[in-house]
């Protein structure tokens, strides 16, 4: 069966298999898997030392995504830390917004991490695609990744990694954080330089110790990014580009409104004790700011962000609007491919320094 086809019918509705366990509810105990237990149906992410396969349970016919890292690699780049927090941050969450782990296992070869498939693809290629969002789109977005954000807080976590290439889509157009593999569990700070260039704060940068700060500064990068096209800070190479951030001049397009222009300037300051998301009332501060007025954020964690009349008619993607466009872009072709130098950087700009 092609990929296209198995995404379609994974995006038309659950696939009898697990359960998808409710907000507070004791986890089931993890399955014990095999490599052997599944079908490779297709390749749907290829990355610096693995790729990530399409895969179908023999038995419950369920799909997943398993991620397959090759041992020798991660050893080569000195990522086995990095490894490590990503499985020990994947088993501890559980947030609609992010995505699960199933299982983890090894060979003589690889590691596996077995995660649920979310068929939509990246946001990156949606964007990449569409050229920029509208502001409402942006901010249906955004408002789901704020969520996310404040749940990784309140738990400790710092993501470290927010980016486009790194929000999946569900089958109604959802987002879902993925790659862990920068997220750390922190009480203070750390002074790893980790993070693609065009979203790291000027803390890290200059190695003067980060914390969560540095995920409300991405936010900010990416709110532009999403209504703009582009970042704010970009340049031909990586020096460039942290010569232009611990510079923090901001040239917004014309067409984006004041008040986002005001709160991407507020998660956009270089002290980090005056950055939006990062004082005394924390993530409360970034919801209720103005550009987010007409947000209901207790609907937003349960997928239920209503629209309002003036949101319609300034067009912002109705829920199954979303699902339709959704669902013919998987039925135009196979699920996209993820590549992480799809940016003008090579990828091991990515990896800790």
């Amino acid at each position: 069966m092609e990929a296209r086809a198995l995404a379609e019918a994974d995006a038309a509705g659950p696939q009898e298999g697990p359960a998808e366990p409710t907000a507070g509810a004791p986890e089931p105990e993890p399955l014990a898997y095999r490599p052997d237990d599944f079908h490779m149906r297709a390749t749907v992410g290829t990355g610096t030392f693995g790729r990530v396969q399409l895969v179908q349970e023999k038995t419950s016919k369920h799909f997943f995504a398993l991620k397959m890292m090759t041992i020798p690699d991660i050893i080569r780049l000195k990522q086995e830390q990095h490894v490590h927090n990503e499985k020990s941050v994947l088993k501890e969450v559980d947030h609609p917004f992010l995505v699960k782990l199933f299982w983890t296992g090894h060979d003589d070869r690889f590691l596996y991490m077995l995660m649920e498939f979310v068929p939509g693809g990246e946001l990156f290629s949606y964007l990449r695609n569409r050229g920029r969002f509208s502001s409402n789109t942006g901010l249906f977005y955004a408002a789901e990744i704020v969520c996310a954000i404040e749940y990784l807080h309140s738990r400790d976590i710092v993501y470290r990694d927010l980016k486009p290439e790194n929000i999946l889509l569900d089958r109604d157009g959802h987002v879902k954080l993925t790659d862990f593999g920068f997220a750390k569990k922190l009480v203070d700070k750390t002074w790893t330089l980790c993070g693609t260039p065009e979203y790291l704060a000027p803390e890290v940068i200059q190695s003067k110790g980060h914390g969560r700060a540095v995920d409300w500064w991405a936010l900010g990068i990416l709110i532009f990014e999403m209504l703009s096209g582009f970042p704010p800070f970009f340049d031909d190479n990586a020096f460039g580009i942290y010569q232009k951030i611990l510079a923090g001049k901001i040239d917004f397009p014309r067409h984006l409104e004041f008040s986002v222009k005001d709160l991407i300037r507020k998660l956009l300051v270089t002290d980090r004790t005056r950055r939006l998301g990062n004082m005394k009332n924390g993530a409360e501060d970034v919801k209720q700011h103005r550009w987010f007025r007409l947000v209901d954020w207790g609907a937003v964690p349960e997928k239920k962000l209503k629209v309002s009349k003036r949101q319609e008619e300034s067009g912002f993607p109705k829920e199954e609007s979303r699902r339709c466009q959704l669902r013919e872009h998987l039925m135009r072709g196979s699920p996209p491919t993820v590549n992480t130098a799809q940016r003008s950087h090579p990828p091991e700009q990515r990896v800790k320094a």
